[in-house]
């Protein structure tokens, strides 16, 4: 189903006997990526990283990553940054420095190199071309920046083999074993879980004076700013109902997102005959991190189980679309399909800085993303890399159009 492996025999699979995987790490100073290495570090018999990729942000933690590890080539976006981080693995391995690529397609180039799995643990629209490039050379490709899946589209489906992308989303990669348990013509719907975050049942109204600091404070997951935040205004889980879609070709209409503030179920499979199989663990990105890294193997010990000789009481609610627009909006743009979704993305992204930087209100965030969809003409003919990145492009000055006028309206109004 989709482009989501099966069964087949894993990449680094040999007979039946497990062999060491090396991975490229894109992503490592992140939440998703200081997770992945906490599996890697537990499992050396498993796993051997050749290559990490970062922002820059975390010059020093990149470089004792780097040097703690052993990894031979590190890249760096910010070519500003590129100095300190040389300096500081010069500090840690005198003797012998990794090789340094540095710039905007530094990733890209990195998700190229010899290796047999590619984790995608970057954040935005910036994980596009590695996506690409890891799918390009063959790489298995652990898929973590569901965003590179959700602006690329058949962009990104078309350069896919079978089985070649793993999701490491925890409802997606619970998706993923859930439809393990029947054939695809079997499966009636997909159900996402989401945990509400933390503004959970409140009116819209309620949500007119959050601030940055409130929708930050997750109640389940420890995650990075921009994650957090799309989580607690539900943006996360409107790109994760385009992101099923696509990795398991079910229709829009089939997917369903319920309320799930315990996070213990991580999503559910509808199959026709009336059964429904779920995926249970306790929330710990590690377990997805290592499904993904494995595929289909499983790494034992990833992450706790649920304890099972105590008491647990599981809640479901149906979304409120009139608090939380951001699912509906995203249904919309993945049914418009082409750049559409790009759109969606990249003015959420402009609309969070802004929340970030006090210049936006919460409520605004979606609402950004609303006018930006209702102004946005998506391109025509065959989806293009450089058809993407355009959008791209005109959302993000479109999005910061919407929030200047906005911020004009409130300070002539006085609001």
């Amino acid at each position: 189903m989709g482009r989501v492996g099966r069964a087949e025999a894993p990449i680094g699979d040999n007979g039946g006997v497990t062999v060491r995987r090396d991975v490229i790490l894109l992503g490592s100073t992140g939440s998703i990526g200081t997770q992945a290495l906490d599996v890697v570090v537990r499992n050396p018999h498993r796993f051997r990283v050749v290559g990490l990729a970062a922002g820059g942000g975390q010059v020093e933690l990149l470089a004792r990553q780097a040097a703690e590890l052993a990894v031979p080539v590190v890249a760096i976006a910010d070519e500003e940054r590129e100095g300190a981080l040389r300096a500081e693995l010069a500090a840690l391995q005198p003797h012998r420095p990794p090789e340094v690529l540095a710039g905007p397609r530094a990733a890209a180039e990195l998700a190229g190199r010899r290796c047999d799995v590619v984790l995608n643990g970057m954040t935005g629209a910036v994980g596009l071309e590695p996506t690409l490039a890891a799918l390009a050379a063959g790489h298995r490709l652990a898929l973590a920046n569901k965003e590179s899946l959700i602006i690329g589209g058949p962009l990104v489906k078309d350069a896919a083999g079978p089985g070649q992308i793993v999701p490491v989303d925890s409802e997606h990669s619970a998706l993923a074993q859930c439809l393990l348990g029947g054939r695809a013509d079997e499966v009636r719907r997909l159900v996402l879980t989401a945990s509400g975050g933390p503004f959970r049942g409140r009116s819209r109204a309620e949500l007119a004076d959050v601030t940055p600091e409130q929708a930050m404070a997750h109640p389940t997951w420890d995650m990075g700013p921009v994650i957090t935040i799309n989580s607690a205004t539900l943006v996360n889980k409107g790109l994760e109902v385009i992101e099923a879609h696509l990795l398991f070709d079910v229709p829009m209409e089939r997917i369903v997102v319920m309320v799930h503030p315990q996070s213990v179920i991580h999503s559910m499979v509808e199959f026709v005959d009336g059964s429904t199989l779920a995926q249970a663990s306790p929330p710990d990105m590690r377990l997805p991190i290592a499904m993904g890294l494995a595929w289909p193997e499983r790494v034992p010990d990833a992450a706790p189980a649920c304890d099972w000789t105590t008491s647990h009481t599981w809640t479901f609610d149906p979304l409120d679309d009139a608090a939380f627009p951001a699912v509906a909006l995203a249904r919309a743009a993945g049914a418009a399909g082409g750049t559409a979704p790009a759109a969606y993305n990249a003015a959420n992204e402009v609309a969070v800085d802004a929340f970030r930087s006090g210049t936006l209100s919460f409520v605004g965030i979606v609402d950004t993303v609303a006018a930006v969809l209702a102004e946005h003409e998506p391109a025509t003919g065959a989806l293009t890399l450089e058809a993407v990145l355009a959008a791209d492009a005109w959302a993000r000055d479109a999005a910061r159009r919407v929030i200047m006028a906005s911020t004009t309206a409130r300070t002539t109004t006085g609001a």
